[in-house]
């Protein structure tokens, strides 16, 4: 499992991309659709189209590594945005790969 420092940013694509390709499809997207550089040291979050599947590039100051996570049943539930990205913090992105949900449901307390 990732562990994810404070000083580290998580960012998730919100559409779903092919995930057949590897290190060079996911740097490009990262510098096309993320609008970010991939060698920062964050964590780049995609998914299929189905959602079962989710591949992180991370940058660890020598290389790049590409982790993928493939689920036997169910879903990830991923969070939604009109920009094409979310910003996670690091206990949000570990709810996201335990299969839990990321957003915050209105009236969720008791009153």
């Amino acid at each position: 499992m990732l562990n994810v420092s404070g000083a580290a940013r998580v960012l998730v694509a919100t559409t779903p991309v092919d995930l057949r390709g590897s290190f060079n499809r996911l740097y490009g997207l990262v510098v096309e659709r993320l609008l970010d550089d991939p060698l920062s040291g964050h964590l780049f979050v995609f998914t299929n189209r189905r959602r079962n599947r989710l591949k992180v590039l991370y940058w660890d100051g020598s290389g790049l590594w590409v982790c993928a996570k493939r689920l036997e049943q169910g879903r990830f539930t991923w969070p939604a945005s009109d920009q094409g990205r979310v910003s996670l913090r690091g206990e949000e992105f570990s709810a996201l790969v335990h299969g839990l949900e990321v957003h915050a449901k209105k009236d969720w307390y008791r009153r």
